[in-house]
């Protein structure tokens, strides 16, 4: 009896996968926020006349763990947005491809995936855009370009989801989005609306400004990051009558072109009891020029938090050199917790958030490391002979260890810095 109800499982071992039954829902889960019209990746993977041309490639790639991306060693960690498909997802596209990628019964399809047309997050509740377009050369190197943008908020406003979407995405290396607040004087004497570098200004305080502040971040992206959405209960804070300031790194392709970010905002509906705050852990200078002709040459930065904070996530930030980095709790002792080790890359730059968040108290000492490969090993170097020096554009190296964390509602990230006795 037990035999005869196995094999009238409709799920039962042996059962040829079917793209509506079986693949469908895997590209559902994995695939479709970048497989999709007006999305990053190069061709959709909706439906069944999207897919099939791409059947044997699609099995490969994801065989071979290339697809999706995903850079986190499996060493250290677990994370809430951890794309990978399961060994039995993989094994289920194989056998589908070894079959001939056969239809199936469209009626087994689970109903289409709801997108926001233009938006990997919900439906902005209000969408910025960069008052005018930047022009960009077909070559050469593009200063850090900024623009302000007034919110114009009569009271402040709790942000639970935020994305970036720039116009030109093959230009922008990566994009920060800072909140200037009204009693804020950076950048006070840069123009409003307009697009500005560093070397707009004849004052040398301005154009140090424009390297350098302690504002808030809204959100960083790069090639391949995901948008912010934040877990219930926490939210970022953009005070009342704030402006946004957009930080844009450009770089030319042989193509001349135009970008105009756009900024998607979705608002908490209900005050959440801790407001998020995205910090970091740099080495600007005191590693780096990096030797040429090395293959894992290693920087390091540390700090100790000086509050309570409830650590969300990470997002490493290198340049072409970029080997590898890695986050650390180390200890009284001088052992380390490794929370995240990433084989990075720099064409797909993502943030890593912790399947569950992790208190952390006052004192407690985070370690950032990364190696960069300078030598003839690495095929995005672009001149292994040469010393790597510090600087903004991708043939320069930075070392940024952005990393996420929660704090009471209340708290501004100035107060969160106001150390207090942890003995």
């Amino acid at each position: 009896m037990l035999l005869l109800l196995a094999g009238f499982c409709p799920n039962s071992a042996g059962q040829t996968p079917t793209f509506y039954r079986d693949i469908a829902p895997v590209l559902q889960n994995h695939c479709q926020s970048c497989h999709r019209q007006g999305e990053i990746a190069p061709f959709p993977l909706v439906t069944y006349a999207d897919t099939k041309p791409w059947a044997r490639g699609i099995a490969q790639s994801v065989e071979s763990r290339k697809m999706p991306p995903w850079f986190a060693d499996p060493c250290c960690g677990h994370f809430a947005n951890d794309p990978s498909l399961s060994r039995s997802e993989i094994e289920k596209i194989a056998e589908w491809v070894k079959a001939g990628a056969p239809a199936g019964d469209q009626k087994d399809s689970p109903p289409p995936r709801h997108w926001a047309e233009g938006w990997n997050i919900a439906t902005p509740d209000l969408v910025l855009k960069m008052p005018v377009a930047v022009r960009l050369p077909a070559a050469g190197d593009v200063e850090y370009t900024y623009e302000i943008v007034p919110t114009n908020f009569s009271q402040g406003k709790w942000v639970k989801m935020s994305e970036l979407r720039p116009s030109a995405r093959a230009h922008v290396h990566h994009a920060v989005v800072y909140i200037r607040p009204p009693e804020s004087e950076w950048l006070r004497g840069a123009p409003v609306d307009v697009p500005f570098t560093a070397s707009t200004f004849n004052d040398p305080h301005l154009m140090h400004e424009a390297h350098e502040t302690t504002s808030d971040l809204l959100l960083v992206y790069a090639p391949g990051s995901s948008p912010e959405n934040w877990p219930e209960g926490m939210a970022k804070f953009i005070p009342a009558h704030s402006d946004l300031i957009f930080q844009m790194h450009y770089t030319t392709n042989g193509h001349a072109s135009r970008d105009q970010t756009s900024l998607g905002l979705v608002f908490a509906k209900v005050e959440p009891k801790q407001r998020v705050l995205t910090l970091q852990l740099a080495n600007d200078h005191d590693s780096i020029p990096i030797p040429p002709n090395t293959d894992n040459y290693r920087v390091q930065v540390s700090g100790t938090l000086p509050n309570d904070a409830t650590l969300l996530g990470f997002f490493p930030h290198l340049h072409l050199r970029g080997k590898r980095f890695e986050y650390s709790i180390v200890y009284r002792d001088g052992s380390r917790e490794t929370l995240l080790r990433v084989n990075y890359d720099f064409y797909w730059q993502l943030s890593y958030r912790l399947a569950q968040p992790r208190m952390l108290p006052a004192g407690t000492k985070l370690e950032a490391v990364a190696w960069y490969d300078n030598s003839r090993n690495n095929p995005h170097n672009p001149d292994p002979t040469s010393a790597v020096q510090w600087g903004e554009q991708t043939y320069n190296e930075m070392m940024v260890g952005f990393f996420d964390v929660a704090v009471a509602a209340g708290i501004t990230k100035e107060q969160f810095f106001v150390r207090h006795d942890v003995r």
